[in-house]
């Protein structure tokens, strides 16, 4: 099982679903399979010895297999002198502190977050580079989805609790009278929505339904990264300058990075701060 960190989901005394912070869940890594190398090396000289690549004793995670294939591919480093798989954290200590970033970009991770919401995921969607990004559509998905996030100092004081249950309840409650009154409208005869066909005219009832939804709402997120966007990520939104919900989500996404290619983010040292919560820093910034 691919590594995750899952958060409960908590409901008011009405029945609105909420959470209270981020999950993150991997649902894909690199797959690596080397031995469809082998015409390729053995039609070198013999005597450089490529063959040997593929009978290393010591085997790799798949992102570090892949990326240290493909940086030794720029030098044919395949024989006895090259770094062997047990040599394999000095080597990526050296791609990092040269700055050889692109060899990092072949790996590919792919996350789920949820218990985030658009005040987290538009600071994400930023991030264009090396990423693929699919994200609910609330003009899709009607109000018998819809879930909320409680932002932490909601959490620490009872006060603004009690004010964010009953404010989530009040919207869930407005949203789907919202919806209601469109639809009856509209089978009035009004035509107020222009939709002619059943899904579209679902369609248009959700996006004007959705204008009472408050930032609070989720908003879960599809987003696929290579090892270097990931790290440049990391950097930005799990530093301790970053937005507490934005760290939040990002430290869970570090924390299960490093669990499934340790040496490719080892070099990151995780902080905490006076608040009690986690960041990351790293000397080899920018790879």
């Amino acid at each position: 099982m691919l590594p995750k960190i899952d958060v409960p989901v908590f409901h008011t005394p009405a029945g609105v679903p909420y959470l209270k912070g981020p999950g993150a869940i991997m649902i894909a890594r690199p797959m690596v399979d080397l031995s469809g190398m082998k015409n390729f090396l053995d039609g070198y000289d013999p005597a450089l010895s490529f063959s040997l690549y593929l009978d290393d004793p010591d085997e790799l995670p798949p992102a570090e297999a892949l990326t240290k294939v493909a940086g030794q591919l720029c030098y044919l480093s395949f024989g006895p002198k090259r770094s062997t798989n047990a040599r394999a954290q000095g080597y990526f200590e050296n791609i990092k502190a040269s700055k050889h970033g692109s060899v990092l970009e072949h790996a590919v991770f792919s996350f789920v977050l949820y218990g985030v919401t658009r005040s987290v995921t538009h600071e994400l969607v930023r991030h264009r580079a090396g990423t693929a990004i699919s994200q609910v559509s609330q003009r899709y998905v009607d109000g018998t989805r819809l879930r909320f996030v409680e932002d932490i100092p909601f959490q620490l004081v009872g006060e603004l609790h009690e004010r964010f249950i009953r404010r989530i309840e009040y919207l869930h409650r407005e949203y789907h009278e919202i919806a209601d009154i469109l639809m009856d409208q509209q089978s009035r005869g009004l035509s107020i929505l222009s939709g002619d066909a059943k899904t579209d005219l679902r369609k248009k009832v959700q996006q004007t339904a959705r204008e009472c939804l408050p930032n609070e709402t989720e908003a879960p997120i599809c987003l696929s990264g290579n090892v270097r966007a990931w790290r440049h990520i990391c950097e930005m939104r799990a530093s301790e300058h970053a937005d507490i919900k934005v760290r939040a989500a990002l430290m869970n996404v570090f924390h299960c990075l490093r669990a499934e290619a340790p040496m490719l983010f080892e070099d990151y040292e995780v902080i905490k701060l006076p608040d009690g919560t986690e960041a990351v820093r790293t000397l080899h910034s920018k790879v």
